[in-house]
């Protein structure tokens, strides 16, 4: 063999370890909070719903424009406003070597519709499916759904065979505390296969060598390691000891952007944060109120703790700028059309929180506790801090309960709560999916599932309710429209902002930035 041949041939090999070694890369993610689960139909929360999207699908998926397109379904059709068909994508399968068939649909959405599930509300909305055959599922709705695509793409699959050999039929019950096989273990379709799970130091995940899909990035394993201080957080991140940090705290990013071994993405997140009140029961279960009343159910007195929010020094002194002040009630100014009169807030007017206050009864105001998670958005605590100290200028005296994500949301979906932080936004910029679960009386089907005060706005929820089943855009545009101004009027919560959320990562680390502030670690490429 002639020395030129060697030569190449030796290039060649060395082009290809070199490609190997750019593909064997793993990321070292961090957060402040941990998942809470890795069963996917148990709870409805960003973080914990991100990382099981890297092992879990759907139907259908958010593409980086946030447009739906084909994931484990290669097409749909609308047959008639009640029936819609889906071809489902061939030879795929479960992490485990199970196929994925139609039955694995029907029996995913079976589990979805169980009370212990928070989707259910979605999965109720979708209609019933029905396996025509191994790779096609029928939905039949009792009431027509515009946005049933987009649903579906909140929906995973899980494998029947899989679920019963493991008697984990039914999600667990999360805010009871039940554990279950699927509590530390899955068996998804996607990208990525769960190795390991270490609740509060970290989970393990590896690329799925046999998933269907292209990866658009090189990574061989992802591991995620939440760290709760933030300074802890942000000195690993500056020391290599982590890669990604989602969640860098606000007062840090100037620092961090100077540095050249780092790099800071920002996008405004479809989230709204928003406090939320007690307005179901006669009496408040954590306060002291002059006449034993439960003062939330009076407007005047929501009103009167709105108009006390300094929301511009939130913004400058707590968030550093990385917030958007709203009025609106949707996760992005999309949901309510970009119409300027859904978004404006009621104006910071001590004398006139005072005056409100007084005509309700309470001129000498009443002491509440507020539930607040301390490691779920953006300087969380300290919000809940700032507002304590604006709400004692008119004598409403706050005590801050603040607990971790994982204590927190069992807490507010029990109901077991008075006053609250809470947040709510996701890949849908449509309102249906603030509407719904979260504005909208409690009822049957999941509807108000998230409504942890207990609101009630009959002409709010007859409109949204109207909103939800209308197919012609102009007249929903219009339903939609009132049943915001409504909930607005009637203070039934009181938005805050919608988070401008930074991602701080290795120079060398490319993810694209998403306004769900999922990471999809299946476009994740690490350089070096």
């Amino acid at each position: 063999m002639s020395h030129s041949r060697i030569s190449r041939r030796l290039a060649l090999l060395l082009v290809s370890l070199i490609a190997g070694l750019a593909q064997a890369q793993t990321l070292r993610w961090s957060s402040q909070g941990d998942m809470q689960t890795t069963d996917p139909h148990s709870q409805n929360e960003v973080m914990t719903n991100s990382l099981n999207n890297q092992v879990y699908e759907a139907l259908t998926r958010r593409m980086k424009d946030l447009s739906m397109g084909p994931s484990l379904a290669t097409e749909w059709t609308q047959a008639t406003p009640l029936i819609w068909r889906f071809k489902l994508r061939p030879g795929v399968k479960f992490h485990d070597g199970t196929p994925f068939t139609a039955d694995d649909v029907v029996f995913s959405m079976q589990r979805l519709r169980d009370p212990n599930s928070p989707h259910r509300v979605y999965a109720n909305a979708v209609g019933i499916p029905k396996a025509v055959d191994p790779l096609t599922v029928i939905f039949t709705l009792d009431k027509p759904n515009p946005i049933l695509p987009e649903m579906l793409g909140n929906l995973y699959i899980m494998s029947r065979r899989w679920s019963e050999q493991n008697r984990v039929t039914r999600p667990l019950d999360f805010k009871n505390r039940e554990e279950s096989y699927a509590s530390q273990n899955a068996n998804g379709t996607g990208p990525f296969m769960l190795v390991s799970r270490q609740p509060g130091v970290k989970t393990v995940f590896k690329r799925n060598p046999n998933w269907w899909g292209k990866f658009e990035g090189n990574l061989q394993e992802f591991v995620f390691m939440p760290i709760s201080n933030d300074a802890t957080r942000t000195a690993a991140l500056i020391s290599g000891e982590i890669d990604f940090v989602i969640d860098p705290p606000p007062r840090d990013l100037a620092r961090l952007r100077t540095l050249p071994q780092l790099k800071v993405l920002d996008g405004e997140e479809n989230r709204l944060v928003y406090v939320g009140m007690d307005q179901s029961r006669d009496k408040l279960l954590y306060a002291n109120v002059p006449g034993d009343k439960n003062p939330f159910k009076d407007v005047r007195v929501r009103r009167a703790l709105y108009h006390a929010i300094d929301i511009e020094a939130i913004k400058s002194k707590l968030m550093s700028g990385y917030s958007v002040p709203t009025g609106g009630l949707t996760s992005s100014p999309r949901g309510g059309y970009n119409d300027p009169k859904v978004e404006t807030r009621l104006p910071y007017d001590l004398t006139q929180a005072r005056k409100l206050l007084a005509e309700a009864g309470y001129p000498d105001g009443f002491e509440v506790t507020m539930d607040c998670p301390n490691n779920r958005y953006i300087n969380d605590e300290r919000i809940c801090i700032a507002l304590a100290s604006m709400w004692a200028q008119i004598k409403v005296k706050v005590k801050v309960n603040a607990l971790p994500r994982t204590l927190f949301f069992p807490k507010a979906e029990k109901f077991d709560t008075s006053l609250y932080l809470a947040g709510w936004g996701g890949g849908s910029t449509d309102a249906e999916v603030m509407l719904t679960p979260v504005l909208r009386n409690r009822g049957e089907q999941g509807v108000g599932v998230s409504n942890y005060g207990g609101s009630v706005n009959n002409e709010g929820d007859a409109l949204a309710a109207a909103s939800t089943i209308e197919t012609d855009p102009k007249k929903r545009e219009g339903l939609v429209k009132a049943a915001l101004q409504s909930f607005r009027e009637q203070v039934n919560i009181i938005p805050l902002h919608r988070q401008v959320i930074p991602w701080a990562m290795r120079r060398e680390v490319s993810i694209p930035h998403s306004p769900n502030n999922f990471a999809s670690m299946d476009w994740v490429t690490i350089s070096k």
